[in-house]
């Protein structure tokens, strides 16, 4: 995880299902990639895409600001992936499959992608971690 509150973000203005509007002086919680993973670019970035997760820091729920800290760690060695069509297939036991069609679901803001103890990787609710 990686915290820069005073660094400065660089857009370019496209169209698309996925765009965000960012107001000026909010502040926001940015996922992305880095390459490789886990390490700042060798630029010292990160990338965020339109259809990652962005979300105003007033609007995170109270489990996602107490998982930034302790549960969404566990969940680094594990991937989501986005479906926006079906059929979705998951390849690995390292996928969590997010079913992502355009709808909002309450309970989306509670939930976390974490591996387990036998190594697989699965959609969990509330702070308590896999065993």
């Amino acid at each position: 995880m990686f915290k820069g509150p005073n660094q400065d973000i660089h857009v370019i203005s496209t169209g698309g299902p996925c765009r965000a509007f960012l107001e000026i002086n909010k502040e926001y919680l940015f996922t992305g990639c880095s390459f490789p993973p886990g390490r700042l670019n060798t630029d010292g970035t990160v990338h965020v895409i339109m259809c990652d997760f962005i979300q105003s820091w007033g609007a995170l729920s109270d489990t996602q600001m107490r998982s930034l800290t302790l549960r969404y760690r566990s969940g680094c060695d594990c991937t989501i992936i986005r479906c926006t069509s079906l059929p979705c297939p998951i390849s690995t036991a390292d996928e969590c499959l997010w079913m992502d069609i355009g709808q909002s679901r309450p309970w989306d803001n509670n939930i976390a992608c974490i591996k387990g103890g036998d190594g697989s990787c699965a959609w969990y609710k509330g702070m308590a971690l896999p065993k």
